[in-house]
């Protein structure tokens, strides 16, 4: 297990492109099983025996787990695809490494979690017995990880080897045998895991000591900027997802919002950003009520909005950096209606500096940034807005540890200049870093308020339902 860290924009994604045959490098060797090779496409380094799982899954939802698996090398019976052939083959699979998918199900019903293990499936499936990973636990649970983990071990003892991409250090420890750290596309240094520290791979990363956690000034709770009360929203099925919930934000305080995901954060996310028409209740950011009024109210209400999905609901990959920049209030970058451009650069070329995204010129592509300086691009847009109320939802999935710091001082930076920051995260230690407060929420419910120095057994037994009781006496939750 050899793990591959460096900042956003080190090269990482683009060396095991080359590795996969997406892109050609301009010079040097490749070698493999102490031959050199020349990897000219995906086909040619399937035919290698190399298997890459890309960041943001390549999966048919439409399709079953089997149908996908076999997709490009079906099992025939006749001029038919031989389903049975195929489920029988994936299930196979499946046993010897532990994976427990179902070959029948439709990838649209499954989870993430789920979805990655068919990834890997459809690599071995293949033959690869060098499995490439891209940032493989970036959409995953604490569970899901530890799932995984189990996987690759499986895997390493079957003699498969695997190259992990990832930002979590604490991870890399945890898993690889050896780290590779990259910085602005060349390799600085070749490690062991043992012995070696979170701290000194993030020195390594960035050049610079790292500081994993802030010093957070006390700071006086202001007026309640962002007020929810009684709050009901469906999910995409027309089910409950946010039942009854209420909470309130105030200035100059950051509220952490922990839970196991899909316990309702992201309906109510979307129904504050005004993304969902809530069933019931009301919502109000300063005062003012935007309950329904969708996502211009909530913006001319004073509300910014990080969102947890970049590609889907923060950017607009096939659009510049100046464009994207521009679209919460691409007004002021107009003339007479019509857009400037220049107008655009210019507000765009000191923020790109600001936030120190990687090859960020104003006339680039969104969709040509790394994963991590894409999320630079939205924090940048919103922060600068200066909204009255953030509401910061996963706002560092993706990030090193250099720009996690960065990002953290930014939202402890809104805090200090008194404005109202919720913050979503599935990350523990990034609530404990930056909250005021901590609300567990659990099936759609807050259902207790914990200081951010509660213990882990405090916050888990919540997470999984047992702080019900003492929010439904009336304690503090609301």
């Amino acid at each position: 297990m050899h793990a591959l860290l460096g900042e956003n924009g080190a090269g990482k994604s683009t060396l095991m492109n080359v590795l996969y045959g997406l892109h050609q490098p301009d010079e040097g060797e490749i070698r493999l099983r102490g031959e050199p090779v020349r990897i000219g496409s995906p086909r040619q380094a399937i035919g290698l025996r190399i298997g890459m799982v890309h960041q943001h899954f390549m999966l048919i939802p439409v399709m079953t787990v089997a149908e996908n698996v076999v997709l490009a090398s079906e099992p025939r019976n006749g001029a038919l695809l031989d389903v049975d052939g195929a489920e029988r083959r994936v299930r196979e699979l499946s046993q010897t490494f532990g994976f427990n998918v179902d070959p029948r199900a439709r990838v649209e019903d499954i989870g993430v979690g789920q979805q990655q293990r068919v990834e890997i499936l459809r690599v071995l499936h293949r033959g690869a017995d060098i499995l490439i990973l891209d940032e493989p636990t970036a959409v995953l649970t604490a569970q899901e990880t530890a799932e995984l983990f189990k996987i690759l071990r499986t895997l390493t003892r079957e003699g498969v080897s695997v190259i992990f991409i990832s930002h979590k250090l604490r991870e890399v420890l945890e898993i690889a045998d050896r780290v590779t750290v990259l910085r602005r596309g060349k390799k600085v240094d070749t490690v062991s895991t043992e012995g070696a520290t979170e701290a000194s791979l993030a020195r390594l990363m960035v050049g610079r000591e790292v500081l994993f956690r802030l010093d957070k000034k006390e700071g006086g709770a202001g007026e309640p900027l962002l007020s929810v009360e009684d709050l009901e929203v469906l999910d995409e099925r027309g089910l409950p997802a946010v039942r009854g919930l209420s909470l309130e934000v105030r200035a100059g305080e950051i509220v952490g919002l922990a839970g196991v995901d899909g316990n309702g954060q992201s309906e109510l996310v979307e129904a504050v950003a005004g993304l969902r028409e809530p069933a019931a209740g009301r919502i109000r950011v300063a005062g003012r009520d935007i309950t329904g009024t969708g996502v211009r109210g909530a913006l001319a209400a004073g509300l910014g909005h990080i969102a947890e999905d970049r590609h889907r609901r923060g950017l607009i990959l096939d659009f510049t950096l100046a464009e994207n920049l521009a679209l919460r209030d691409y007004k002021r970058e107009s003339r007479f209606g019509l857009l400037s451009p220049r107008k655009m650069v210019d507000r765009a070329r000191p923020l790109l500096e600001e936030y120190d995204v990687r090859g960020g010129r104003p006339d680039v592509l969104a969709s040509a940034l790394s994963g991590g300086n894409q999320q630079k691009v939205v924090i940048a847009r919103e922060i600068d807005e200066e909204p009255k109320v953030l509401l910061a939802a996963q706002p560092t999935r993706g990030l090193d540890v250099g720009a996690i710091e960065f990002v953290h001082r930014r939202l402890l930076g809104e805090r200090a200049a008194g404005r109202a920051v919720l913050l979503v995260s599935l990350e523990l230690e990034e609530i404990r870093a930056l909250a005021d407060r901590v609300l567990v929420i659990y099936d759609g419910r807050i259902v207790a308020e914990l200081p951010p120095d509660a213990s882990d057994e405090e916050l888990g037994v919540a997470m999984t339902g047992g702080g019900r009781a003492a929010a439904a006496t009336g304690g503090p939750a609301a």
